[in-house]
């Protein structure tokens, strides 16, 4: 079975737990899945091979199939796209599969799903982009509320098409589901190293998301270091490419009571794992921790927790009721997400960390 999930960060989290779902299913299922090349090392680590024995590398999935339809799109009538688009659907085509489940419901994660070879395409009845469905030979409803459960009913319809019981067993978080990468883990430890930080409690603090109306006041974030340093927890604020405003003005803000630490999505793991707390707004970051087992503070203002939300117990959503659903990538801030106060955050934290 082929599971097509090109990104970003966050959905290709929420798609995890389905494909763990599955696995325990069908365990000796060969399972492959299509993902953009930025997005990698959430499914398999650096130096681990990209198709082979599962590991703790490579956890979840057999094949690891990458793409990058970012470039592609801006040189498209390149030689050198053509051919890395070829040599793509030859490699999936390789592989023989079954079925082809398109988890993004996009036009281009259509395409490669029907492309693969794959004798069966499935998608949701009701795609993000609605010309996706005329690619698909099954529909599935996704009815359920949370994304990461809509999921699990697509992963359910394939094992009803294959004459197999619906699965019932409870989705779980953990760290199982991703990979471990022992040189990110010793990098970061050198950087907490170098940072005098190897041996506190530590706090991470995320101002960047998606686009600006997700984003919490950055100063914030350097009010609630302040705060958490007299609990005895030590803040770094992570940002991303692009977030370095961000991040230099929570650090500002914290009196010297944070610091800013870029990493890659490996040490990224490495480093939530090492957490005893996150903060941050609907982003990557965020759902990394939560699907971790991190106590989780989240922060919501357009989009609608009730969907993308973190899933699991601990963690904790704040949102105001000013603040109105939409998905338009707006970069205007959002009115509800500023009234939530630096109080109100560290009440949840608390009753996280108590």
């Amino acid at each position: 079975m082929l599971i097509v999930r090109l990104g970003a960060m966050g959905d290709v989290l929420h798609a995890l737990p389905a494909v763990a779902m599955l696995r325990r299913a069908l365990p000796e299922a060969h399972v492959g899945w299509v993902i953009e090349q930025r997005w990698r090392e959430l499914l398999c680590a650096p130096g681990t091979a990209l198709a082979g024995s599962r590991s703790s590398g490579r956890p979840l999935v057999d094949e690891v199939h990458l793409v990058d339809t970012r470039r592609w799109r801006k040189q498209l009538f390149g030689a050198g796209t053509r051919r890395e688009f070829r040599n793509a659907i030859d490699a999936l085509r390789a592989s023989q599969y079954a079925a082809a489940i398109d988890m993004q419901g996009a036009v281009k994660s259509a395409v490669l799903a029907r492309l693969s070879g794959a004798g069966m395409t499935l998608g949701f009845r009701h795609p993000r982009e609605g010309v996706a469905r005329w690619l698909y030979s099954i529909s599935a409803d996704g009815r359920s509320a949370h994304v990461i459960e809509q999921n699990v009913e697509l992963l359910q319809c394939w094992l009803e098409q294959i004459g197999l019981a619906r699965a019932t067993s409870a989705l779980q978080p953990g760290a199982a589901l991703l990979p471990r990468d022992r040189q990110s883990e010793a990098a970061i430890e050198e950087k907490l190293e170098g940072l005098g930080l190897a041996r506190m409690p530590l706090a991470i603090l995320n101002p960047g998301a998606g686009w600006g109306a997700k984003q919490w006041p950055p100063q914030r974030y350097g009010e609630l270091a302040v705060a958490l340093a007299a609990r005895g927890l030590s803040s770094l604020v992570n940002y991303g490419p692009g977030e370095e405003e961000l991040a230099r003005q929570a650090v500002e803000a914290s009196r010297g009571c944070a610091v800013a630490l870029s990493s890659t999505l490996s040490e990224l793991m490495a480093l939530a794992r090492r957490a005893q707390l996150f903060i941050g707004g609907d982003t990557g970051p965020m759902h990394l921790a939560a699907l971790l087992g991190v106590k989780t503070v989240a922060l919501f203002g357009p989009t609608d927790p009730a969907r993308n939300g973190p899933y699991w117990s601990g963690a904790r959503v704040l949102r105001d009721a000013a603040s109105t659903t939409s998905y338009s990538h707006s970069r205007t801030n959002d009115a509800g997400l500023e009234k939530i106060s630096v109080e109100a955050v560290l009440d949840e934290a608390a009753a996280l960390l108590d």
